[in-house]
């Protein structure tokens, strides 16, 4: 299930440069692909709260399963109306699903043990999360970007009815791809619904009769700023794999083709995925909110090599940032839900809404690119993991009053 979520999530960064190419869109455009997806973790997340609430975390995968699985069927339809807005109903309603994934999957994970261990639980299966981001590059770039032979300029030359037929053909690319990822998803939402899983259900809200509010989570200090975390975090990650391949076809760092350049946007994910595997063992003998500070230090300054370098240099800094990138998400989600009890549910909620930094900065990225070039754009999420620092030295305590209400 994190395998197939990563997946999913990760095709948008082959699905973004392909549609910019059907559509001829600008960046900020193209950009609404990932603002569409992460959208829906905004609009969607309470709602799946309440879904997972009342259903308990099993069903609630489920339920996810399936609705990304219709979200996957709608590119078939999409692709033959050839409109882009069709497409980005399709991905709405597949980040849907995912939503409901994120707001079960996540918690049950990190409540599937010790509390004092729910970091490095839940950084191994976020590493699974990221063989799918590491697999979805290539495979999208073999069965997506693989069938782009012509460039923009050479289109440009043919008929009009000729480049109609073309771009038509380009539209269709999609179809095959996603329509087996639907199967698939259908697939798992059988096989989750026979599996014996352990019931958490007093987590979810359903027992007590005490009703908890989002004002009682917010409350807590160290979920306020996990939120904002959350946030600036996905948003940077999301924003980076967005343009790499654009980033990397400029003359000046790489000159490759959007197919050769997503090999580079593959390891950027496959470095995520080699270190939540190393992270989830390291974090069991050191702090997590020092090692949160330290590799959003270190993705700081790769982005400012990034920015300010050329060639090999540039090329291997932005990938890099991918590795140091590995144990975020899972370390700031557990951080977060620290010590909260029954709120625990509603928290998550809201952590995952907070995603939808996944829509806004990629956006603001692409506004920055039009207007003063991609390179100059990675100015963003290098802000981004400047907040992540303070996060993991001081946000993320709890204060003293609130941790012994949370306890």
């Amino acid at each position: 299930m994190f395998f197939m979520w990563g997946f999913l999530t990760c095709l948008n960064d082959i699905l973004i440069p392909h549609l910019k190419a059907v559509f001829e869109l600008n960046f900020a455009r193209a950009m609404l692909v990932q603002f569409t997806f992460f959208g829906a973790y905004f609009l969607m997340s309470l709602p799946a709260g309440r879904l997972v609430a009342h259903l308990g975390y099993k069903k609630g995968i489920v339920a996810g399963l399936a609705i990304a699985g219709v979200g996957a069927l709608g590119f078939w339809p999409a692709a033959e109306l050839r409109v882009y807005e069709a497409f980005l109903g399709a991905l709405f309603v597949l980040a849907t699903g995912i939503t409901v994934l994120q707001v079960a999957a996540n918690p049950y994970v990190a409540l599937l043990g010790p509390e004092q261990t729910s970091s490095s639980r839940l950084t191994l299966a976020q590493a699974l999360n990221s063989l799918g981001t590491a697999i979805a590059p290539l495979a999208g770039g073999m069965l997506i970007l693989g069938n782009t032979v012509k460039s923009a300029e050479q289109i440009a030359v043919l008929p009009v009815a000729e480049q109609a037929a073309y771009r038509a053909q380009e539209a269709q690319a999609v179809q095959g791809p996603y329509v087996g990822l639907a199967v698939v998803l259908f697939l798992l939402a059988l096989f989750v619904f026979l599996f014996r899983l352990p019931a958490l259900s007093e987590t979810t809200g359903q027992a007590g009769p005490v009703r908890h509010t989002l004002g009682d989570v917010l409350r807590h200090r160290h979920v306020r700023f996990g939120v904002l975390a959350i946030f600036f975090y996905v948003g940077a990650e999301v924003a980076i794999g967005s343009f790499l391949v654009n980033y990397l076809s400029m003359p000046a760092i790489g000159g490759f083709s959007e197919q050769e350049a997503s090999r580079y946007v593959a390891a950027y994910w496959t470095l995520a995925m080699v270190g939540r595997f190393a992270g989830s063992a390291i974090m069991v003998r050191f702090p997590p909110r020092k090692l949160l500070a330290l590799f959003a230090v270190v993705n700081v300054a790769l982005l400012a090599a990034t920015l300010l370098g050329s060639g090999k240099l540039s090329l291997y800094s932005v990938v890099a940032v991918g590795l140091f990138n590995s144990i975020m998400f899972p370390t700031i989600f557990a951080l977060s839900i620290e010590r909260l009890g029954p709120l625990t549910n509603k928290a998550s909620s809201l952590l995952i809404m907070a995603i939808v930094g996944g829509a806004v900065v990629p956006y603001l990225q692409g506004l920055l690119a039009d207007a003063i070039g991609v390179q100059g754009s990675f100015l963003l999420p290098l802000l981004c993991y400047g907040y992540i620092v303070f996060y993991g030295l001081s946000g993320s305590y709890p204060a003293r009053a609130t941790q012994a209400q949370g306890a």
